[in-house]
């Protein structure tokens, strides 16, 4: 069933022309990701699909009565409510379910009406709608339901965003870059939702497992073209690898075909019949496809940084709390020459704290830091890049360095640095305020590159920034020989940069772990593993002793309704778990694998928990 069609849309603004003739269409339970680079028209796109903006042409078309719901990356709150009056006063369509039933009640005598109110709300589930907004709030650690929306960080408001727009269980449902601001734990959670609920996605994200996991199909725009890939991001990046052979083909055919011709044309004569007009015409198309140039770059950068001495870095019995908070507590670690140490763990336990401590922007309760002499950081925050007012691309980098040294007393200038990090010519002469979000990120990671650090440290580098940087950015830290000390939600980045993570407990607790993100989860899955299924073996044994209870007529009928359909649900969820826990002997699966495995179990454990606790619930009743 095809809910929305795309024809021959084209957005420009003033000069600049991000896109034209772009045609596609979304069908119901589609999970669609649109793939392109930072400032092509990502953010462009989705604001037209959910109407907040209009093309310059083409025209896009929904089917009748579509509900669709858009997460923006700055989204609009009012500040006013509080987190829980934002969640009741959406326009969400359970909410007005839920006002009909409780006006159908004020009318007793209005059989006919009350009983269609009823069967909306149980076909609906809006029964359980509190306990459903509240599971999801708590999901994205927004349990304070009374706080304002006006005292909530950045990253709270775009989590509440996230919340309504899943409550309202829209049709086609929009996200722009739906894992920003998210901590691993939050992210994984969001990603298993997505991958077992019948739901249409389209969204743009730069978070590779997401893309993997989720996505059924991927829309990469390429140098103004829409290309369709029907498959995760493994698939996706197969078949364009095929694609960019075969256009590589194409051409070196084209360049062949462009010399023979050339020389023909040469040799005509100024009065020319029909036939070789044709055959002129068909020489300058061909003309055309050859000298059109592919904006892709492959970054290798050799960079020569400056000597690392014997001391690097050492960290002291260093202790830091804030009131009613402890973030570190008499933590000591002495960095090794070329260690890539990841960093993880949930908001708030102290990750960037972690990071100014280290740099000397936040002092230490107590404990010390010693840095060696030769030690130089470069430091990548979440600030950002402060713009100046008229101040062009190439003159922000220029105020930390002309050139970076590279190997073999080579350099690579501030233009050639830039031009390797996709800011061509033009686009280095732009005014900074022009740019996009992405691309404001991309100019401040080359900011803290060409100061030529020997000590990276980067706080959340990967948010905003497009795949193909991710790439670049990856490619670059691969080869760089200095420390790494990095911080990111990004499970691709941190699985092929680092080789061990410090994992951020919270309560001051840091656990040094010797490997990367994936070896970590399948350590941590496979460890609780055995004591989340003998909890459930547990609530299993409670509900089959009480299960004669089920043909007392004490409950009422809707409660009898709903007790009934809990113990089926029960005895499938048992059947399904116990399937799940099976299929772990099996010791040839590897670690993603064991990974998908554990997060299905875990959210069948979860369930099983949550309708055994209910119908305990009308058990007791059934007692009275």
């Amino acid at each position: 069933m095809n809910l929305v069609s795309v024809e021959n849309i084209a957005k420009s603004y003033g000069e600049l022309a991000l896109f034209e003739d772009l045609s596609f269409g979304i069908n119901k339970n589609q999970k669609i990701a649109l793939v392109a680079r930072n400032g092509e028209g990502k953010t462009s796109i989705l604001n037209i699909l959910a109407g907040k903006d209009v093309p310059n042409s083409g025209e896009v078309n929904y089917r009748k009565g579509i509900r669709i719901s858009y997460l923006e990356q700055e989204p609009s709150l009012n500040p006013n409510l509080t987190v829980e009056q934002t969640v009741l006063e959406s326009e969400n369509e359970i909410l007005k379910i839920i006002a009909a039933y409780e006006a159908a009640l004020e009318h007793p005598e209005n059989e006919k009406a009350y009983q269609k109110a009823f069967e909306s709300m149980d076909r609906n589930n809006a029964w359980d709608f509190e306990t459903q907004y509240q599971q999801i709030l708590s999901k994205l650690k927004l349990d304070n339901l009374k706080t304002k929306v006006s005292s909530l960080s950045g990253g709270q408001k775009k989590r509440l965003a996230l919340a309504n727009a899943l409550l309202n269980e829209p049709d086609l449902l929009i996200l722009d870059e739906p894992t920003n601001h998210l901590d691993l734990e939050m992210i994984e959670w969001l990603e298993d939702y997505f991958s077992r609920k019948k739901i249409t996605l389209f969204m743009v994200t730069h978070d590779r497992y997401f893309l993997e996991r989720v996505c059924n199909e991927i829309l990469e725009l390429d140098n103004g073209q829409l290309y369709s890939y029907k498959g995760n991001y493994a698939y996706y990046l197969e078949k364009k690898e095929a694609r960019l052979e075969l256009e590589a083909v194409e051409l070196h055919k084209s360049k062949l075909l462009f010399k023979k011709e050339l020389e023909w044309m040469r040799r005509q004569p100024k009065a020319r019949t029909t036939k070789s007009k044709s055959r002129i015409d068909d020489f300058h198309s061909i003309k055309e496809k050859v000298h059109q140039r592919r904006e892709t770059h492959e970054i290798q950068l050799e960079i020569n940084m400056e000597r690392m001495g014997s001391k690097i870095l050492e960290i002291h019995k260093v202790s830091k709390s804030y009131p009613g908070i402890t973030l570190l507590d008499k933590f000591d670690y002495n960095f090794l020459r070329g260690e890539r140490i990841g960093i993880i763990g949930k908001n708030g336990t102290g990750k960037s704290t972690f990071l100014n401590i280290v740099t000397g922007t936040e002092k230490p309760d107590s404990g010390k830091i010693v840095i060696g002499e030769t030690i130089k950081f470069g430091y990548y925050t979440q600030n950002g890049i402060t713009i100046k007012k008229g101040q062009k691309v190439i003159d922000v980098i220029r105020e930390f360095g002309d050139y970076i040294p590279l190997k073999k007393g080579r350099q690579l200038s501030a233009q050639q640095l830039l031009e390797r990090f996709l800011f061509d010519r033009k686009k280095q002469y732009d005014f900074v305020e022009k740019l996009s979000g992405g691309e404001r990120k991309r100019l401040y990671l080359c900011t803290v590159l060409i100061q030529n650090p020997n000590f990276l440290i980067l706080d959340e580098p990967t948010n905003d920034l497009d795949i193909i940087t991710l790439n670049i950015l990856e490619s670059f830290l691969l080869d760089f020989p200095g420390c790494l000390l990095v911080v990111s939600h990004d499970r691709y980045f941190m699985d092929k940069v680092v080789d061990h993570l410090f994992i951020f407990k919270g309560d001051g607790i840091v656990e040094d772990f010797p490997g990367n993100y994936s070896d970590y989860r399948a350590y941590e899955d496979s460890a609780v593993l055995e004591q989340r299924a003998n909890k459930g073996n547990s609530i299993q044994n409670k509900a089959t002793k009480s299960s004669w209870r089920s043909d007392n007529k004490k409950l009422s009928f809707e409660e009898q309704k709903e007790y009934n359909k809990l113990e089926k649900s029960i005895q499938n969820l048992e059947k399904q778990k116990e399937e799940l826990q099976n299929q772990f002997a099996d010791t040839s699966m590897s670690g993603e694998e064991i990974d998908v495995l554990s997060i299905k179990l875990k959210d069948i454990i979860e369930k099983l928990e949550d309708k055994t606790e209910r119908w305990f619930e009308l058990s007791m009743l059934l007692e009275d």
